[in-house]
């Protein structure tokens, strides 16, 4: 067996290490006065007994108490947190070699109900991932657990219940729902038809009508998620929360913005980060579509925004946004929280064509097939006759499809299609990315390194 040789850990409770033979990782226990808490099988290793114990959800619940570093934390204090996110449940180590030393604070575990679905885990399962890759790699420098774009009260007590540290709350069932009935006078009066000035000069106006639209849309989304907070999340301090509201047809206005920010904080609703929607396109595994020019006039008053209510701003969407991580890195001072998911995926998809060619040409074909089922999950462009044809392309030259924004789109979205066809497709893919861990983990860690560089957070 292989030795994971930065998870050797030891106190009284607990001594091991983590391991893995030609089928399966695991973690050994040598010692401890809780080594009998674990679940799994006594064996001899050297003449010595000791317990090797599978990487489950129970014995992950029991490492998170005795070794406290490897259990989620809050975000706070922290200026620039990435959401990296795990589909398969085998990327954080990677994600974690590529932010450590950083100063980057990773979100390892982040994921929605969406996911979750199309991928048949579970928030217990993600966050076991999450635990057991910490402790691989030795991580002591803290992580956080998002359970993302949550939409009820019960998806938010099932996220809390697993011991997630940050709430995303997506109120997109909410907007647009007739909000004007029940908005009390005192924050009528404060902001309807007044104008205000913010420290770096930016003036807003919120002019009679801005205040009768805005609260027209949001309103109803902004007494649920007041609803929320205050009964669920109001005494939890190692509990970020998050506030979406980028799951709109349109831009939130910086007069939005501002409003809903007023709202909250006049109602004592704490929230970390708020994800308004920005101009432009942010699509699913490609770069940033629209007018660049635009894109930082407007996000240098979300910022500012942002300042003068002290919370950060949330970059959804943001796998691949290369054009303009300069911009947000710049203006925010990389005080911010920008999220990636899917292209972890997409990297583990470099991985197969690199190593088994032909299973990614029977993938790929089958998620060009498939691709409109898909795409009742997810808003991109790409439609099924712009695929590009993999025909014209030689095993060697397969990795090409992960560079081109049709082609990244369609495997982007029908993953949970692909893992979800157990006989042709999940067996065979999971041990290829397992006999190949080293090269995933090289992949991720120069994919995100990607992303930290035009951030700024790292340098050349």
């Amino acid at each position: 067996m292989k030795i994971y040789e930065d998870s050797r850990y030891e106190n009284s409770s607990c001594a091991c290490f983590m391991a893995r033979n030609e089928r399966e990782k695991f973690l050994v226990v040598t010692g401890g006065a809780k080594a009998g808490d674990f679940e799994g099988e006594s064996l001899l290793l050297d003449g010595k007994k000791v317990k090797k114990c599978p990487l489950n959800v129970f014995n992950s619940r029991l490492i998170r108490v005795i070794f406290p570093f490897t259990a989620p934390i809050t975000a706070r204090g922290r200026k620039f947190s990435i959401g990296l996110g795990d589909r398969l449940g085998i990327a954080s180590p990677g994600h974690i070699k590529a932010i450590r030393g950083t100063g980057a604070f990773p979100i390892l575990a982040q994921q929605s109900i969406r996911e979750l679905s199309l991928t048949g885990r579970t928030y217990d399962e993600v966050l076991s991932d999450a635990t057991w890759a910490v402790l691989q790699e030795g991580y002591e420098d803290g992580y956080g657990a998002d359970g993302d774009h949550l939409k009820s009260r019960n998806e938010i007590e099932t996220a809390l219940g697993a011991g997630f540290s940050m709430i995303t709350l997506d109120c997109s069932e909410h907007i647009g729902k007739s909000g004007h009935d029940s908005i009390p006078g005192t924050f009528l009066n404060k902001y309807r038809g007044k104008n205000f000035k913010l420290s770096n000069g930016v003036d807003i106006k919120i002019t009679e009508d801005i205040f009768d639209e805005t609260m027209g849309i949001y309103g109803n989304a902004l007494k649920f998620a007041e609803e929320i907070f205050l009964d669920l999340l109001k005494d939890r301090l190692d509990i970020d929360f998050e506030l979406s509201i980028d799951e709109t047809m349109t831009p939130t206005k910086p007069e939005a913005h501002f409003l809903i920010a007023a709202w909250l904080k006049d109602n004592n609703v704490q929230v970390l980060n708020i994800a308004p929607r920005f101009c432009g396109e942010f699509q699913k595994g490609i770069d940033y579509k629209g007018d660049l020019g635009l894109f930082e006039k407007e996000f240098i008053v979300h910022q500012a925004i942002a300042e003068h209510f002290g919370h950060r701003l949330s970059i959804h969407s943001g796998s691949d946004k290369f054009s303009v991580f300069p911009i947000i890195g710049m203006i925010t001072g990389l005080n911010c929280h920008v999220k990636t998911a899917g292209t972890n995926w997409l990297e583990a998809m470099r991985c197969i064509a690199y190593s088994q060619p032909d299973l990614f040409r029977k993938m790929y074909k089958y998620a060009v097939k498939i691709l409109d089922e898909a795409k009742a999950y997810y808003h991109i462009y790409t439609e099924k006759h712009m695929a590009p044809d993999i025909e014209t392309l030689g095993s060697k030259n397969l990795s090409a499809l992960l560079d081109i924004n049709e082609s990244r789109q369609i495997l982007h979205v029908t993953y949970g299609f692909l893992l979800n066809d157990k006989a042709s497709f999940r067996e065979k893919f999971f041990t290829t990315m397992y006999n190949n861990e080293s090269l995933y983990y090289k992949y991720l860690a120069e994919h995100i390194g990607r992303h930290l560089l035009a951030l700024t957070i790292i340098k050349t």
